[in-house]
């Protein structure tokens, strides 16, 4: 089908800056056998690790700049948004410099964003091949000297489908992830000290939703802090943007995680052949590809009665599904940081202004940051200064500044 010229130019644009992120494409697959848990899985407690191995971490796709870190690929026993245990593997990086700071080295617990459906899209895979587009903010962390661990989510890597922007599964694996690379004796890092976690757009909201369900799954955890940038805080929103955008591809990732962790919806059976097909390429596909395979398609041409699909999540039983991952409904313990474009392209930016005013309503001390940055794309770079000042400040026991009422 013939696309227009001015669609075509929009879809090479947001190619261009996914792929400004996503360097040249996926890893292949490495070590593949490593992803593959024990079964039955070892008796344990959620963190636990199961095994580990040396890896590295290179921050380009040509492998010319190799962080300064010890770097260990972990698999930790974490839990599925029922609640049932899962193996999640991830990465745990230690820098090989000496803590300057006050205290013992502080973790966090870094939530990347989109990064696909696909076991090669595993950000422990693309962190070892160079290829993981958010390596220079995990850069910049551990240049301030933190430790660093970056769990893998639920099912990227390891067996069964990614459970993408599901409230919590990845909040669990988030973490568990942090008990984990407390818990590993090659890392060298502190068993009880500072902890923060941080994350934007999926990551964001992963990290929104840890920071809410810390106090009660992970209590133990002395967390100063979450940064939580472009946070799909309302997936019924985000579809509606994504439906015809150019990354509709990422609604093609929520389904499918939909469908994995609630089986029960059997979203195929709403889909015509073209729409299983699609449903069947991006389980397989990494956010570049799924950008360039599926730019601008309408989910209508999907279904086959011919409604969209974001109609369908309106109704039973999907809507409580959907409504079941909304983030705003508990109360972090902590401050937090919520940065945002309003000319975010992807995430709508009233959403999280929302989060923020729902969570300043309980009592949270929330920063909220308004940027004016085109895309979504240039929105993340855009937080980094912010979020490193931000958490160097919690680290260092200042008091959190809060602009509730202001926003």
């Amino acid at each position: 089908m013939r696309i227009f010229p001015r669609r075509a130019l929009a879809a090479a644009v947001a190619t261009v800056s996914v792929l400004a992120l996503s360097a040249l494409g996926p890893p292949s697959a490495a070590a593949a056998s490593f992803y593959d848990p024990p079964s039955p899985l070892p008796a344990g407690s959620d963190g636990d690790v199961i095994r580990h191995e040396a890896s590295t971490f290179y921050i380009d796709p040509v492998q010319l700049i190799k962080a300064d870190a010890s770097v260990q690929r972990i698999m930790y026993r974490s839990r599925d948004t029922h609640g049932s245990p899962i193996a999640v593997t991830g990465t745990v990086l230690t820098p090989r410099s000496a803590w300057h700071g006050s205290g013992v080295r502080p973790i966090v617990s870094y939530a990347v964003g989109t990064q696909g459906e696909g076991d090669d899209c595993a950000p422990s895979k693309a962190l070892a091949a160079g290829f993981e587009y958010e390596g220079p903010f995990i850069a910049g962390l551990l240049a301030r000297g933190y430790g660093v661990v970056v769990t893998d989510y639920e099912g990227l890597g390891t067996p069964g489908d990614h459970t993408y922007v599901n409230r919590e599964a990845e909040a669990h694996a988030v973490l568990d992830a942090i008990r984990a690379a407390q818990r590993l004796p090659e890392a060298g890092l502190p068993d009880d000290g500072p902890v923060a976690i941080a994350g934007y757009s999926q990551g964001g909201g992963a990290s929104a939703a840890a920071a809410e369900l810390q106090p009660s799954y992970a209590p133990e955890l002395k967390l100063k802090g979450a940064y939580a940038g472009a946070v799909p805080a309302d997936l019924a929103a985000v579809a509606k943007n994504l439906d015809g955008h150019y990354a509709v591809g990422f609604l093609g990732f929520a389904l499918v995680s939909m469908n994995y962790a609630y089986p029960e919806l059997n979203i195929p059976a709403l889909l015509n052949a073209r729409g299983k097909q699609l449903f069947e390429q991006v389980r397989t596909e990494c956010t570049v590809e799924a950008v360039a395979a599926h730019a601008f398609t309408q989910s209508s041409t999907l279904t086959s009665d011919g409604r969209s699909l974001t109609a369908y999540l309106g109704e039973e039983p999907y809507a409580s599904r959907v409504a079941e991952q909304k983030i705003g409904t508990l109360k972090p313990s902590v401050p937090v940081l919520i940065v945002h474009s309003a000319l975010d392209d992807i995430v709508p930016y009233e959403q999280d202004r929302t989060l923020g005013r729902t969570w300043c309503g309980k009592g949270v001390k929330v920063q909220f940051s308004t940027s004016l940055v085109p895309t979504h794309v240039l929105g993340a770079v855009r937080a980094y200064p912010e979020a490193f000042a931000w958490l160097e400040g919690r680290f260092a026991g200042l008091p959190p500044i809060s602009n509730c009422g202001l926003f």
